[in-house]
């Protein structure tokens, strides 16, 4: 499968991620630890490479993000402020 990049970015929702989990005040590990726990087996250093872009985001990710740090997925794919 080859995925593309998207203005130099293999996701458009890291920084994103990145900002509600720093309100939320978790490390990337404690994300990672909240992934797994619904079932989303990921690792701290893909979390980091996500916030980076340089790590591409399945769907079914992005609706756990979303329940986990509580921010509807419109507004991690940049769609509302």
């Amino acid at each position: 499968m080859k995925i593309y990049d998207y203005n130099g970015q293999k996701n458009i929702s890291g920084r994103r991620i990145r900002e509600a989990r720093q309100k939320s005040k978790l490390s990337q590990a404690e994300l990672a630890a909240k992934m797994q726990v619904n079932g989303i087996i990921i690792e701290r250093d893909c979390i980091s490479r996500m916030e980076k872009g340089t790590r591409f985001i399945p769907d079914y990710e992005l609706l756990m993000y979303s329940k986990v740090l509580g921010v509807p997925v419109t507004w991690l794919l940049g769609i509302e402020d």
